[in-house]
């Protein structure tokens, strides 16, 4: 039996990925452990975790780092430099393993030199590209910036014209950790940053393969409309549209181009009788008086059960993401059968098929956004998730990497 290991900086929210391909991998006779930093809310069976030094370590490197970063332009999102981290090779589950996922490790988890030491094992290590941190020079999702083929430098997440910047620095050291090994493999969860990765400087002659993220199908399935709405407390003639993410203010998450569409919405006499549901933290007073329908925030959901009430509540999802790589919410939403509105950006579309189980909207269009909430309710959409994403689908393609990987070791 193929033993893997995963190690990923929690369990929490988009980072239940990792505890989905270790439930996936376990139906499929592949025994999967996961190494994480931060300790969850639950017990979870074969999750370890990091002592009090690594979770020390992983806050005085944010603590530091948001010193260094505190001039940086937060209008493009997020930019990470790992300058601490633990060494996790001693660990007897990565000793263990036969094959190392790597997937966010970032925040103080690893820094290059813990990259290097795991490479160093000589075992395949599959980094799994959550974002476009390992493709670029140290932001997480570049938007119109292409730097990330050529060479990065003069990052527009910093203030001034430097040629010489962090980017350069960074982009240096994955350069040399990336040449270093010959035993790395990267994985993505979208088609579109399997082409960003094949076009990358970093990545573009190492092997690339596109796997989409797993999802438990069991759980996240449709389940009476009227029931989800009572149960949440919410009036069973009301029109639903709800909204979710980790942080509801990211710049990634496109708020502004949903406000707008509501608004936008609500000077059509049709769309009266609309309930607004939102989940995720960075909710506030100013977002809550910006909304022109009856609104319910949920705050931070911690547990599937009650994001699966949400989704099969709702009569329409929305995911105005400006950039994103495979949005969890579209993949859940659609596996209960609620469609799904989009921008056409990122790994949205490879989950969307336009007018059939969801909207794909013009990026940075809100009255396409607008009409995409329209189409889908009289229509009377319903969501499904496409073939590419059943488990059996996503289980088959690991198994095929691994072959990969044999034939290659060999």
């Amino acid at each position: 039996m193929t033993k893997v290991v995963q190690i990923q900086y929690s369990m929490e929210s988009a980072a239940r990925s990792a505890l989905r391909l270790q439930n996936a991998f376990v139906k499929n006779n592949v025994s999967s452990k996961i190494v994480s930093l931060e300790i969850g809310s639950a017990s979870i069976p074969n999750v370890s975790y990091l002592g009090k030094k690594g979770r020390f370590i992983s806050r005085l490197d944010q603590k530091i780092r948001k010193f260094f970063l505190k001039k940086m332009n937060k209008e493009f999102g997020l930019f990470s430099y790992p300058l601490l981290g633990s060494d996790v090779t001693h660990l007897p589950e990565i000793q263990e393993a036969d094959i190392i996922y790597i997937h966010w490790v970032l925040n103080g988890f690893m820094n290059f030199k813990s990259f290097t030491k795991v490479a160093a094992l000589g075992k395949p290590v599959i980094i799994v590209m959550h974002d476009m941190w390992n493709i670029s020079g140290g932001c997480h999702y570049s938007f119109t910036c292409d730097k990330y083929k050529t060479g990065c430098h003069n990052c527009q997440m910093f203030m001034g014209n430097k040629e010489n910047d962090l980017s350069v620095v960074e982009f240096k050291k994955k350069m040399k950790l990336y040449s270093g090994f010959s035993n790395l493999y990267f994985v993505s969860p979208s088609q579109w940053l399997y082409n960003c990765a094949k076009e990358a400087l970093l990545t573009k002659n190492k092997p690339v393969f596109y796997i989409p993220n797993a999802l438990d199908n069991t759980l996240f399935k449709p389940f009476d409309k009227v029931t989800a709405k009572q149960i949440l407390n919410i009036d069973t003639n009301e029109t639903v549209i709800a909204f979710g993410a980790v942080s509801v203010s990211s710049p990634y998450k496109g708020w502004p181009y949903l406000q707008k569409a509501l608004e936008i919405l609500k000077q059509d006499a049709s769309y009266k009788n609309i309930s607004v549901v939102i989940f995720g933290s960075g909710y506030s007073k100013e977002i809550a008086d910006s909304i022109p329908f009856k609104i319910k925030f949920m705050g931070y959901l911690g547990d599937e059960y009650s994001t699966m009430l949400v989704y099969n509540a709702a009569d329409v999802f929305i995911v105005p993401s400006m950039a994103d790589n495979q949005p969890t919410t579209v993949q859940e939403s659609l596996c209960c059968g609620t469609p799904v509105v989009g921008f056409n950006v990122g790994g949205i579309p490879d989950m969307i098929r336009h007018k059939e189980n969801g909207y794909l909207a013009k990026y940075k269009d809100s009255a396409d956004i607008a009409d995409g909430v329209k189409y889908c309710l009289q229509n009377k959409l319903r969501g499904y998730m496409l073939p590419d994403f059943e488990p059996a689908v996503i289980m088959k393609k690991h198994s095929e990497l691994f072959d990969y990987i044999k034939q290659n070791n060999n």
